[in-house]
């Protein structure tokens, strides 16, 4: 069947325009004549430069949620995807890599723009979209050529597409007895204690050049240098902005600052939060609190 969806794919069958105004309800000529355009904007990185999003105008991006919530959000994801999926958090990432001996990240250069508008192309007709509608769907969800980071259907997209690398990734890691997340372009692997301990630094080197090969295979490049990071238990490992060194945590210098801002709320009536945002920051501590008991299991 696999095969035979394929062959179908490599030779334009698919379903059609009819199927596809159906399945978003809206007529496939309006479709054709949506005019996308983006806005470019640069935020700052916590790690120091910029950051470059490309904004849809409001046309572009009510169709992309649209796309989205009609065609996307049922399609399976892998499930060492944990970000921007639902049901899943950072929480999710960070708690397999709870009480290891040694925390390796990983970052992947330009994730988006390295997702090429083929590669969406070819997904499409992969699942089922004959090449008329496929075509017509990547103009909708990419620019330039790639994924844009701020567009609504890029991060499912990207998960979608990187099915066959978070598989790979899997097996690489998991054949050396290690756990694998991945969270958008940010890689985690994890490894317990080795039977003997002097084969750690071996296996750790030999995993990383078999993930950086791997990310090559499927169009990617990894920060070699500066992004790298392996983290043995005796220095704090953190995960996606968690502590998971003996169990899930907040980082001490943000505990401490939650405490001062809620006793500075009980003694004078004001802080630096707002009730919601008071109210946000319990809910996020109570999910991290409820995730640390299965951790250390």
């Amino acid at each position: 069947m696999r095969l035979w969806r394929r062959f179908k794919a490599w030779i334009g069958w698919g379903l059609g325009p009819k199927h596809l105004s159906v399945r978003l309800g809206r007529p496939y000529e309006g479709l054709e004549g949506v005019r996308v355009r983006y806005q470019e904007a640069r935020i700052p990185k916590r790690s120091g430069g910029t950051r470059r999003l490309w904004i849809p105008n409001d046309e572009t991006k009510e169709v992309q949620r649209c796309i989205l919530r009609r065609l996307l959000a049922k399609l399976r994801t892998h499930a060492q995807a944990t970000g921007f999926e639902p049901g899943r958090s950072i929480v999710d990432n960070a708690r397999p890599h709870v009480g290891r001996r040694v925390v390796i990240k990983m970052d992947v250069i330009d994730f988006f723009e390295s997702t090429t508008a083929a590669r969406v192309e070819r997904y499409l007709r992969r699942i089922g979209w004959n090449k008329r509608v496929a075509a017509l769907l990547t103009r909708l969800v990419t620019t330039s050529g790639c994924l844009p980071q701020g567009a609504p259907t890029s991060p499912r997209l990207s998960n979608l597409l990187n099915i066959g690398l978070d598989e790979h990734l899997q097996r690489i890691v998991e054949g050396n007895d290690g756990h694998y997340t991945r969270y958008a372009d940010d890689i985690t692997i994890s490894f317990g204690p080795h039977p003997k301990p002097e084969f750690e630094g071996s296996r750790v080197r030999i995993v990383i050049r078999a993930v950086v090969r791997a990310l090559a295979a499927h169009g990617y490049r990894a920060h070699e240098r500066t992004k790298l990071k392996v983290m043995y238990a005796h220095r704090r490992q953190m995960v996606t902005g968690l502590v998971v060194n003996e169990r899930l945590q907040l980082p001490r210098t943000t505990r401490r600052w939650l405490r001062a801002v809620r006793h500075r709320k009980a003694s004078t009536g004001t802080c630096t939060l707002t009730d919601p945002q008071l109210q946000g920051w319990a809910a996020f501590e109570a999910m991290v609190a409820a995730a640390a008991p299965s951790a250390r299991a």
